[in-house]
């Protein structure tokens, strides 16, 4: 029998910034219900790839596959066409993302700001849009606090209600930038235990993280970007503990 086409297909991603080459053709294929982890330096160009796969930012060559459809795009014969704003958000409504900084609205209480999209993009009824906000809030562990606003809570109860509001649209596929670099270290944990019980309960993930014991323990693949490009990609045990590029060896060295 034939396998299932991959979730998330990435072809020859290119990306620029005036006379800065961010992306260098970049190709990433994800397994439905796998966690992919991209690891490397600042300005590895992580954070930029992981934006194409939504459309956040426009690939300038290459394309992204996600569930067998084109995001941003479609096919007109062998050429590719731009979609209109409509159907690009239909596509990014299949594709959930957990920024740095948790970007909730602020005049919203935490219910609200998990209810809002399922009622504006997918036209659910507010009672529903509401109970199913409870039972995220309540899987976050912040089912009490549904009341509040996002000033009241600490930074790692914002990050853990952004997650509850990328869930709340029943994505395909999960996207983290790096959703613990803006938190104390004590409260960490507390966001990746989360995302360690989405991966128990098989989401599709592409996470860009530092947290390299979060990767060794999670990931069923993690990715090496440097200068643009993947470098190195395999197993965790593979890359982590004996990576066969001497870049990543040195990165590994001196953030282990």
């Amino acid at each position: 029998m034939a396998s299932n086409p991959p979730m998330v297909v990435a072809r020859d991603i290119h990306k620029r910034f005036g006379a800065v080459e961010v992306l260098k053709g970049v190709d990433l294929e994800v397994e439905l219900g796998k966690v992919v982890c991209i690891i490397g330096a600042s300005g590895a160009g992580k954070s930029t790839f992981l934006r194409c796969i939504n459309h956040l930012e426009r690939p300038d060559l290459g394309y992204v596959m996600v569930g067998g459809e084109l995001v941003g795009y479609r096919r007109v014969g062998r050429r590719l066409h731009e979609v209109k704003e409509r159907e690009l958000c239909a596509a990014r409504a299949g594709i959930g993302m957990v920024f740095q900084r948790f970007n909730l609205f602020q005049h919203m209480t935490v219910l609200d700001n998990v209810a809002i999209a399922p009622t504006l993009v997918r036209r659910l009824a507010r009672g529903a849009a509401e109970a199913r906000a409870r039972a995220l809030l309540d899987r976050v562990g912040l089912a009490a606090k549904d009341g509040r606003y996002p000033r009241q809570l600490s930074g790692g109860e914002q990050q853990r209600v952004a997650i509850a509001r990328a869930l709340a649209m029943e994505p395909r596929v999960m996207l983290f930038d790096e959703a613990t670099s803006a938190l104390d270290p004590e409260l960490v944990g507390e966001v990746l235990d989360v995302m360690r019980s989405l991966a128990e309960d098989g989401m599709t993930m592409i996470v860009v993280t530092h947290e390299i014991g979060f990767a060794r323990e999670v990931a069923d693949e993690v990715v090496f970007m440097d200068g643009g490009v993947i470098a190195e990609r395999g197993p965790p045990a593979e890359i982590l503990r004996a990576p066969k590029s001497e870049r990543t060896r040195e990165f590994l060295a001196r953030v282990l």
